[in-house]
């Protein structure tokens, strides 16, 4: 019995540690959006536990979480700005958006990184969240 006990705690750990830590690091996220890198491939080791889509810069405001992957379709100066703001390193374009310098050069200054992708939003966010990437909620 003390045998079945011990396997039950080592499944119970494995399955928590996952379910708690699901990160997922940029490599990846690029990987299942067929995603190109524009700046900040010195980043594909980083890690980000969730994700959020949005088209509304003023609902990122509201957000207070660490290590976040930003996926939206608004492709602009403003968009950079507010991922600074918000403390987001990672942002994801969908829909074939294409930055401009000045946005890659705002992100290099803010050490972030900037992937694009040609999926939708819907898209791109159900791959994420297949790939066991976690929504913010």
């Amino acid at each position: 019995m003390k045998w079945f006990y011990n396997i039950f705690q080592v499944i119970f750990y494995v399955l928590f540690c996952l379910e708690i830590n699901p990160k997922m690091k940029l490599k990846q996220i690029a990987g299942l959006t067929n995603a190109t890198v524009v700046c900040g491939s010195e980043y594909l080791e980083r890690e980000v536990d969730k994700a959020f889509s949005s088209d509304l810069m003023s609902d990122v405001l509201t957000l207070d979480s660490d290590q976040l992957l930003l996926i939206t379709g608004l492709c602009n100066l403003q968009t950079v700005r507010t991922a600074e703001m918000a403390d987001i390193r990672i942002i994801l374009f969908v829909r074939n958006k294409k930055t401009t310098p000045e946005m890659v050069s705002l992100a290099r200054e803010n050490r972030m990184a900037i992937l694009e992708t040609p999926f939708s939003l819907y898209r791109a966010s159900g791959v994420l969240y297949e790939g066991g990437l976690k929504p913010v909620y």
